[in-house]
């Protein structure tokens, strides 16, 4: 059975709507009215292999702050919640991600505790139409929607460009990792707690 779940999230500053398949094909369709976070989050879904619906409409003429962190935090609550007990899966996952001249790594832990680092070594304010200070605000999003640990970190590179997509790529890879089940231990929540 493939794991998904639909989500919806209305405020005064943001609607975002749409549905995220874990267990997918690569397959997407995204519209934020951010094109250069649009494409982020495609690769998101080709690497992690997921299948995302998602049209959010935000208060741009504001900023693009509410609209990035919403998608985030929708995100991380919509993997959470397709998880369902999370018994079996690998809960944590990295990958280490080449783009050209610049890599970048990523880690997680669907571990239920919030928290997020994000290293970036972007120089430009903008990347594409995309406020670059802002991919800290959807990884700390995504990280408290899904009640993980997020590390993203770009150990060299020279463009701006490789930097951010280098890092949702090597994102989205991790998390594939750690959403992935074991068969070993499909019975088993992944904690000697009993508890994530």
């Amino acid at each position: 059975m493939k794991r998904a779940a639909a989500f919806s999230r209305q405020t005064t500053e943001t609607q975002i709507k749409g549905r995220l398949v874990v267990d997918g094909q690569g397959r997407y369709d995204i519209r934020t009215g951010i094109r250069f976070f649009d494409h982020m989050l495609e690769l998101f879904t080709r690497h992690g292999g997921f299948d995302l619906t998602l049209k959010a409409t935000g208060d741009l003429d504001v900023d693009q702050h509410h609209t990035v962190e919403d998608v985030g935090i929708v995100l991380g609550e919509t993997v959470l919640k397709a998880l369902g007990d999370r018994k079996g899966i690998n809960r944590a996952g990295y990958f280490v991600m080449p783009m050209d001249e610049t890599l970048a790594v990523a880690a997680i832990d669907l571990s239920g505790r919030a928290h997020a680092v994000v290293k970036l070594k972007v120089k430009a304010r903008l990347v594409g139409d995309l406020q670059t200070e802002l991919v800290h605000d959807f990884f700390d999003g995504f990280a408290s929607g899904a009640r993980a640990n997020v590390h993203v970190q770009v150990l060299y590179g020279r463009s701006s460009h490789h930097h951010v997509e280098a890092v949702f790529k090597a994102f989205a890879r991790a998390l594939r990792v750690a959403c992935s089940r074991d068969a070993r231990l499909k019975k088993m929540l992944p904690s000697t707690k009993g508890l994530l």
